[in-house]
């Protein structure tokens, strides 16, 4: 069996998950089973496109509570409110970074919670781990598709 490793989340995002298992478990469990058990009762099974369906869908809300459980167990929890960065980007960081003309506010999260959409990026991304250990004023510079993109930071909280 291998052995577990710690997910790292910010507080944030180990209370969205936490908040998602107890309604996987408090509401569409039971409604899926229910549902299973109507499907059921409407006979023979080798046919019952409803009972085929009302199975899959129990399944996944079944495997997505196995998978939030581990989650949870293996949570380490990081953040601003745990340490200070000393001004450096680390886990849980809030970082202004300059692109051209344009500024970005991106939060530094695990790998779980990144969002892209929500400028959660992920420590494990390219510019997340190009960004890891840096400071006001230093430039990283990452590999795109179309070349190089060249970020300043501009603020680290």
């Amino acid at each position: 069996m291998s052995q577990a490793h710690d997910v790292q989340l910010t507080q944030a995002g180990y209370d969205q998950i936490v908040a998602e298992l107890k309604e996987l478990k408090d509401t569409k469990l039971p409604r899926a089973i229910q549902r299973v058990a109507v499907a059921r009762s409407f006979g023979d099974l080798s046919e019952n496109a409803e009972y085929h369906s009302a199975r899959e869908d129990l399944s996944f809300v079944e495997g997505r509570v196995i998978e939030l459980e581990a989650l949870v167990a293996n949570a380490k929890i990081i953040g601003n409110g745990k340490k200070k960065t000393n001004g450096k980007v680390d886990l849980g960081s809030v970082v202004t970074l300059k692109v051209g003309k344009e500024k970005h506010v991106y939060n530094i999260v695990g790998e779980w919670e990144a969002n892209p959409h929500e400028k959660k990026i992920s420590h494990q991304s390219p510019l997340g781990k190009a960004l890891l250990g840096k400071g006001k004023g230093e430039e990283v510079e990452i590999e795109v598709p179309a070349g190089k993109l060249k970020y300043v930071v501009m603020d680290v909280k």
